[in-house]
Order: C-alpha cells, then sequence, then structure tokens
C-alpha cells in the first residue's frame, strides 16, 4: 500500500467541476428550480441534511462492512473532522460491529493519500487484528469514494454488493447516503459524532451541504426529464 506512488494532485471541492458542460446545465436548472420555488426547494434541502445529522446513530446498529470516508490532511495527519471518523470506525470494530473496514480516500495534499494517513492513525491508537483492514486511494471527492469502494468490494462485477454502513461527520451523511443509494448499495449512516454540535461552523457546514444535494438531486432529475444518459450515467 505504502508503496503507491502519488498522482498529481486534483483541485478539491465545487471549483474542479466548473469546466464540466453536463454539471454547469446541472447548476442553471438548480439556479431556475431555486427561484421558481422562492428558496422552498433549498429548505427542503436543508431540512433533509438536518433531519439525518440529528437522527442518525453514533455507532453501527449492527455488524457489516464500513467505509469510512476521508478528508483532506493537515501535514500530512487526519484534522479533527477525520479523526472522529476514524475513532467511530475503531470503536465499532472494537466493539465486534465490523467485518471489515474500508479507509475511503486519495491523494489530497501532502505526501500520502488520506486514506493511508488514516491506516496510520488507526494503527497508532489501536486496531484489532481480527478486523481487516483496507484502502481506497484513487479518489477525491464522495463520489469517487463510493465509485471505487464498489469496485473493490465485488470480486466479480456481477456479483452483490455487501451491506455497508457509511461512517462520516452528521453534516456530510444526507450526501454520502444519496450517492450511496443511486450506486446501489444497499447502505446505512453512522454519524461520528455523538450528537450535532450546535456551532456557528458546524451549520455553514450543514448549509452547505444542502447546496450540494440540491444541486446532484437537480441534475439528476433534470437528466431523468430530458433523457440525458449521460448525465444519469454519473451516479448510477
Amino acid at each position: 500500500m505504502s508503496g503507491i506512488q502519488a498522482p498529481k494532485i486534483l483541485r478539491r471541492g465545487v471549483w474542479r467541476y466548473l469546466s464540466d458542460r453536463d454539471i454547469l446545465v446541472a447548476a442553471f436548472v438548480t439556479a431556475i428550480a431555486f427561484a421558481a420555488t422562492a428558496g422552498l426547494l433549498y429548505v427542503a434541502h436543508v431540512a433533509r441534511v438536518v433531519w439525518l445529522a440529528t437522527r442518525s446513530p453514533a455507532s453501527a446498529p449492527s455488524r457489516r462492512t464500513l467505509l469510512v470516508f476521508g478528508r483532506r490532511l493537515v501535514d500530512d495527519r487526519p484534522e479533527a473532522d477525520f479523526r472522529q471518523r476514524l475513532a467511530r470506525a475503531r470503536d465499532d470494530a472494537l466493539a465486534g460491529l465490523a467485518s471489515r473496514v474500508y479507509l475511503l480516500g486519495g491523494f489530497s495534499g501532502g505526501s500520502v493519500s488520506e486514506a493511508e494517513a488514516g491506516r496510520r492513525w488507526l494503527l497508532g491508537e489501536g486496531w484489532p487484528r481480527a478486523v481487516p483492514l483496507a484502502l481506497e486511494q484513487m479518489s477525491i471527492d464522495s463520489l469517487e469514494n463510493l465509485r471505487h469502494a464498489r469496485v473493490l468490494l465485488r470480486e466479480r462485477d456481477d456479483d452483490p454488493l455487501p451491506p455497508v454502513w457509511l461512517v462520516t461527520s452528521r453534516y456530510h451523511l444526507a450526501r454520502c447516503l444519496y450517492l450511496a443509494r443511486r450506486l446501489g448499495f444497499d447502505a446505512g449512516p453512522v454519524a461520528a459524532e455523538p450528537h450535532v454540535p450546535w456551532t456557528p461552523r458546524y451549520a455553514i457546514r450543514l448549509a452547505m451541504e444542502a447546496g450540494y444535494l440540491m444541486w446532484i438531486d437537480t441534475g439528476m432529475r433534470w437528466a431523468a426529464v430530458t433523457g440525458n444518459h449521460r448525465m444519469a450515467a454519473r451516479i448510477t
């Protein structure tokens, strides 16, 4: 794993997509839908994000494969949100609730992948040897995380996907669950934090996630209405 060479660092976040025609069309349609509904469409997505953030369990309800989402590293080490996700996976693994664990995250800056940095943190904090720990190191966003995890979880293309728990920060759960289910996962959410920390920073994160989710969902609905199979195939 450690012998993997770091590829060229790609730009993260919304800005990396602004040269993509389909995504720009989705953004334009989303803006029209936002205006046409006087913002109510966005409010509905805020409610969806907040509902899942507040209602999701803080531990795996049953034994499954865990998919742990990474975050951009700081000095090649997991930052606070990522450490919470890793700690949740470790606690569930120690409790016998993880059949195996995949750490998701490629090279987003620095000399190691997010997944490799997560592996080092877990081994340093005490990882149960009986639970297999695997790395997905080729992605830099949540959709790529799940696409690559889908390949890793199957020995053959026609094999069924095992049920999984998605382990991530509460603000991030709604988007990950939406993407996972569109990609064919039998997935459920597991929150990294014991509860939602109602701070200004966290409120901003929830608001941003609602915007991302509205953009993705509206784009997929537009693709279905217009028969744009190329756009729809992005999340199938």
